[in-house]
């Protein structure tokens, strides 16, 4: 079978050893697996809030395109929320501007035209996709090979059983034909 040619094979003398190397690569795969499933986390929180931000974007860009057309117009400002931690908002008003400040993460929050913050919104909103995608692609990988070291450390410890098992009932023929001719 397989497994007894993949038992022959040379290093492969030891089937305890063999199942500690299985299980070695398996804990590997597991712990890559939680990794990615927390940056898939990560990115799946993130996606929303760079939409979000695009859409602030728009409708400042909106607000200030309208300002611009009805200049009579003495309304230069736009009330919002804006949320300072969970179910906590507080009331805004904001002038009209053509720059925006943006928040990159690390205590650092840069200003940009709002054409450029919308480039570098999309930008980030389309590489956290193809991160996204990635990672899904890399965990279905990762759940393969886990499935199939699961299945060799079955194959590889119950051929062990079934050899010690036949050796086993050998010695004991050996041992009954021995009685047996005393």
């Amino acid at each position: 079978s397989d497994v007894d040619e993949f038992m022959g094979r040379t290093g492969n003398d030891d089937t305890s050893q063999v199942l500690k190397q299985l299980d070695e690569s398996h804990t590997k795969y597991r712990f890559m697996e939680q990794n990615l499933m927390q940056k898939k986390r990560r990115l799946k929180k993130q996606i929303p809030d760079i939409e979000t931000s695009i859409d602030v974007l728009k409708l400042v860009k909106h607000k200030r395109v309208n300002h611009l057309i009805s200049f009579l117009d003495n309304k230069e400002e736009t009330e919002t929320q804006f949320m300072l931690s969970d179910q906590v908002y507080m009331k805004s008003t904001i002038p009209a501007t053509d720059k925006v400040c943006l928040w990159l993460g690390a205590n650092v929050m840069l200003e940009y035209t709002i054409q450029e913050a919308e480039q570098l919104l999309k930008k980030n909103f389309e590489t956290a996709n193809k991160n996204l995608q990635q990672i899904d692609t890399d965990l279905d990988f990762l759940r393969d090979q886990i499935t199939t070291t699961e299945v060799n450390m079955a194959r590889v410890y119950n051929w062990d059983v079934k050899k010690r098992q036949s050796l086993k009932s050998s010695t004991g023929a050996v041992a009954t034909t021995a009685a047996t001719s005393a």
